[in-house]
């Protein structure tokens, strides 16, 4: 039975991360189109980006450290992974409200 506990243990830090991806994908996108609808100004729309998702940010790089982790990467690795897909993230969005404006 605690053999059961401790491989579940282990799996979850990679299952929380499809989720927590999702919600945050899901909340940069209702962000971006409602930033295209309104024609909000460019100046505004990164750090509107960032203010409005960043519970679901902190959970997405929680999660994907916590998996990194698991994994056997370091915690300067995880940083670094959660890092550039937050900014991929980012970037896609500000490419895709630039073509949208």
């Amino acid at each position: 039975m605690i053999l059961i506990a401790m491989i579940f243990a282990a799996a979850t830090p990679a299952v929380a991360v499809p989720k927590a991806r999702q919600a945050y994908a899901g909340c940069l996108t209702q962000f971006t189109n409602d930033a295209v609808d309104r024609k909000m100004p460019k100046e505004e729309f990164v750090p509107g980006l960032k203010a409005k998702c960043a519970d679901k940010e902190a959970t997405f790089r929680a999660a994907l450290i916590a998996a990194n982790k698991a994994d056997g990467m370091s915690e300067k690795e995880s940083a670094a992974d959660a890092e550039d897909q937050v900014n991929g993230y980012i970037e896609q969005m500000t490419d895709n409200f630039a073509s949208g404006n």
